[in-house]
C-alpha cells in the first residue's frame, strides 16, 4: 500500500494536504503551520516514515509515525481546525474556513473511511512531500 500526503498550501494557522492512497486522491488533510519541526505546535518535516496500528488513550484505533526527528506521537485522528491538533495529522473530506480560520469537514467519516480501508494494514510507508517551496524536510 502506497501512501502519500502531498502538502498544498501553508496558511498562517495550518498546512493544508491531500492524502493519496495507492495513487488516488482519497481525503484532505490539515496539519498545524511549519514551525521549525517545534513539538506540539509544527507541522513534521517532509520525507518519508514508517507508520504502524497503534491504540491510543485518547483517539483510539489509530495509526502512529515511527522515527520522526526530534518528535514522537505523531497520530492520524479526527479533528477539523488546527487548534484540534498537537502536530498530529487531520484527515477530513473537504476544505473550508471558519471564522477565518482554516478548516476542513466531514472528519470523523473520513477518519472512520481511513481505517476501514487500512483494516489489513499494521504498517505502511507514508511520505510527505511539499507541492509548494518550504525548507521543512527530514534528514
Amino acid at each position: 500500500m502506497k501512501l502519500d500526503l502531498v502538502r498544498v498550501k501553508e496558511r498562517h494557522d495550518a498546512t493544508l494536504g491531500v492524502l493519496c492512497i495507492d495513487d488516488y486522491p482519497r481525503m484532505v488533510t490539515l496539519e498545524k503551520p511549519w514551525l521549525g519541526n517545534q513539538r506540539d505546535i509544527s507541522c513534521i518535516p517532509t520525507g518519508r516514515y514508517q507508520m504502524s496500528r497503534y491504540h491510543s488513550p485518547k483517539f483510539g484505533e489509530t495509526f502512529i509515525l515511527d522515527r520522526v526527528k526530534d518528535r514522537s506521537g505523531i497520530l492520524f485522528h479526527k479533528g477539523n481546525i488546527a487548534h484540534d491538533t498537537r502536530g498530529c495529522i487531520l484527515v477530513g473530506m473537504e476544505f473550508g474556513v471558519t471564522m477565518g480560520a482554516s478548516m476542513i469537514t466531514e472528519s470523523r467519516d473520513a477518519f472512520e473511511w481511513f481505517l476501514r480501508y487500512l483494516s489489513g494494514t499494521d504498517e505502511a510507508e507514508l511520505t510527505i512531500k511539499a507541492a509548494y517551496h518550504t525548507g521543512a524536510t527530514a534528514l
